[in-house]
């Protein structure tokens, strides 16, 4: 039998449910010389039969048995039956992406690096998709024959599952997984120590399910045996960075002191008496460990639990972990604690002029007069804009002065250079006390979405975030667009104007790489362009292992290379096609370029409206479903749901509630399917620009708002 490239070792125990799925993504991969070894770490569930029939279908997959052990040994497990060149794990409730494997090996093929690492997504029901925080701080830009000594941050990638290692140089370490959870952190960072290159790419390559039941591993962190295994690794990975470059201790000692530690000082929230003692002593365990250093640099909040941890004060720990806000208000203030923080709420066009709707206040000065000040700073020069202040919810949840509206003209914006974007200052007194900033905190909704505008014949006006991820404007001068869409049984018709004379279109796959061209009918600069329907709803292998969607994007191309992203004026609403259970669909993206998903059919929302005491969602009419609002119950995967009266017109369907029957708590809109298959309803982007949708029915708030890509309704 021929050596295969690549060994996927794939541990499962009780996991049944989500099993099948796991080993479908890895099947889909389009690096296909591949073995994954299954290990049965003794499943009481129905795991081995779904991993069995897996095995029967697909010769790349075989399964071996063992009592049960842990995750660590069933990985070893694994191993020791691998025969490929590299070796990579996957954990048996979660997806890979369908170039993952093929991304990480084509790295290590052109570079002779020890390993590869990737980026990684979250995802649940509820959720849906959004980046993994801790990825997002490591896998900012591909980097070809790095090291942690050269790249400091990859001290934060701890996941094993995100990696190909080659298997000689796992071998000449002997890497095991010890017995315990957490097993994952002292292999990934001492094989970033042993390596003389490593890989990273910024591509997402694996999925991370976050289950809404909170059983698994990272999620049961306030279990004592939990927290025991934490400091157990904790201590692994800390021996190991004693004699490192100072740097790299300094970054493990902070990240165990921000993550790690903070993680298990909250768990004196809940703590049974009985185990009060050893949670102290397993957590001076940990304290007693990292560098002082670090400690003294701690917020004084967590500084104060540290006093409270060595002192005994096991009613103090109990406070803090209940309510850490209450404990942090009852601090002596200092003027580091007044710092300014901002939000922006909603974008909208009004009158031709451009409202952002926001909240500046300083921190723990709320309720204290102030005056504040924005302007928009072009070129340098700071303009003042008129200020609207008014009540809304501040830090602590109460209504006071810190909400503001801001409207900027057309002549302003047709200031702005079309170079680059620019930015928001906020300058707020309070009292004696003064901070100033750019604008910040983009919340969900039309501020994540914001809608842009033409301000002249020419120029674009696109709100959204800058580079550093402030609120900013950006004028795009004559810009590659398109105008409008037009639907045809067979095809898509894209017409548009080219900022370039004989310009080329291309529609690349950002997630998986590569690009086709599109043929185009050119008048001048003006284009017509024809996308088959048929062939895009053929080729079933999705970039997203979830929601199984494939993102086309567009970019138009002079024949001198310069190029430009296709910018979406084609109106205010999405333009699809749905036929045999799958759905093509045009929209536009966060920062309104055009985008083309297919995907399997799920029920998008497209309008939301309050009218009376009644909620009614609408969308295009996709298929016989029935809807609800559902709420989980805290800790589980049971659920509550409130049921939606189901009408359907030619515009589509619509999903109509009583308001008074939702009661506080957050809820998210979903679509049933007749063979009872519930998914989490879409929002549509154009939707999402017109929202928050917030409405008072009595002594209740609604307010609807997209959450990554999904609809959901906080009631309070």
């Amino acid at each position: 039998m021929t050596r295969p490239r690549l060994s996927v070792v794939v541990p499962f125990y009780n996991v049944g449910a989500y099993l099948g799925d796991c080993l479908d993504s890895i099947a889909r991969q389009t690096f296909a010389d591949f073995e994954a070894i299954l290990v049965d770490d003794g499943s009481p569930d129905d795991s081995a039969v779904v991993a069995k029939e897996f095995c029967g279908r697909d010769p790349r997959f075989r399964i071996v048995e063992q009592p049960n052990a842990g995750l660590g040994p069933a990985r070893n497990t694994g191993v020791e039956h691998a025969t490929g060149e590299y070796v990579t794990f996957v954990d048996s409730d979660d997806l890979v992406t369908r170039h993952g494997f093929g991304l990480l090996v084509k790295a290590l093929d052109q570079t002779g690096s020890d390993f590869a690492a990737g980026n990684a997504r979250r995802f649940n029901n509820s959720y849906g998709v959004r980046p993994s925080w801790l990825h997002a701080q490591v896998f900012t830009a591909d980097r070809l024959a790095t090291h942690i000594s050269e790249t400091p941050q990859l001290v934060l990638d701890r996941m094993v599952w995100n990696k190909v290692y080659r298997r000689s140089f796992w071998d000449e370490y002997d890497y095991r997984f010890p017995a315990i959870r957490y097993e994952d952190y002292p292999v990934t960072l001492k094989a970033h120590l042993d390596a003389v290159t490593v890989d990273t790419i910024a591509a997402p390559v694996y999925f991370w399910r976050e289950r809404e039941s909170g059983d698994s591993i990272t999620q049961q962190k306030f279990q004592l045996a939990n927290i025991r295994d934490r400091v157990v690794s904790a201590g692994l990975v800390l021996d190991q960075v004693e004699d490192a470059l100072p740097v790299i201790r300094q970054r493990v000692h902070a990240h165990f002191r921000q993550i790690d530690l903070h993680a298990i000082l909250s768990a004196f929230g809940t703590v049974p008496a009985e185990e009060e003692q050893r949670l102290v002593e397993l957590t001076t365990e940990l304290l007693d460990r990292l560098d002082e250093a670090v400690l003294v640099n701690s917020p004084r909040l967590a500084q104060l639990q540290f006093d409270a941890l060595r002192a005994g004060d096991l009613e103090l720990l109990h406070a803090i972990a209940l309510d850490p806000d209450a404990a942090q208000e009852a601090l002596p203030r200092t003027k580091t604690d007044f710092a300014l923080a901002t939000s922006v709420r909603s974008v909208s066009w009004i009158d031709g002029e451009l409202s952002i709707r926001g909240t500046a206040e300083l921190r723990h000065l709320q309720a204290k007069p102030s005056s504040l000040r924005i302007g928009l700073m072009i070129a340098g020069r700071n303009h003042r804009l008129p200020v609207r202040r008014f009540l809304a919810e501040d830090l602590r949840g109460e209504q006071n002065l810190v909400g503001f509206e801001v409207r900027v003209s057309r002549k302003l914006l047709a200031k702005c250079p079309a170079a680059g974007p620019s930015h928001f200052n906020v300058r707020l007194r309070t009292g004696g006390i003064w901070r100033r900033d750019r604008l910040r905190g983009q919340k969900a909704g039309s501020p994540g979405w914001p809608p842009g505008a033409w301000i002249d014949d020419t120029s674009w006006i696109q709100p959204g975030p800058g580079k550093d991820g402030a609120f900013a404007v950006r004028r795009l001068s004559d810009p590659c667009r398109l105008t409008t869409v037009e639907q045809t049984p067979d095809a898509l018709v894209l017409r548009g104007r080219s900022a370039y004379d004989e310009p080329s279109l291309y529609v690349s796959r950002p997630l998986s790489g590569g690009e086709e061209q599109v043929p185009l009918e050119l008048h001048g600069r003006d284009f017509t362009a024809w996308l088959p329907i048929r062939p895009m709803l053929e080729e079933i292998n999705p970039d997203d292992p979830f929601s199984q969607r494939t993102t086309r994007a567009f970019r138009m191309r002079e024949p001198g290379g310069r190029e430009q992203v296709l910018l979406w004026t084609a109106g205010d609403r999405l333009v699809s096609h749905a036929e045999r259970g799958r759905v093509v669909m045009l929209t536009r993206s966060t920062g309104g370029y055009v985008n083309l998903h297919e995907s399997p059919i799920r029920m998008t929302a497209t309008a939301a409206v309050a009218a009376g005491n009644k909620l009614v969602v609408r969308g295009p009419d996709w298929g016989d479903v029935s809807f609800s609002w559902r709420r989980y119950l805290p800790d589980s995967d049971d659920h509550v749901d409130v049921e939606c009266r189901r009408t359907v017109s030619d515009d589509g369907w619509a999903a109509v509630v009583d308001m008074e029957s939702l009661e506080p708590a957050e809820w998210i809109l979903f679509a049933t399917a007749p063979d009872g298959t519930p998914h989490a309803v879409q929002c549509e982007p154009f939707l999402s620009s017109k929202l928050p949708l917030t409405a008072t029915r009595g002594e209740r708030t609604l307010a609807v708002r997209p959450l990554a890509g999904t609809l959901h309704l906080e009631v309070s």
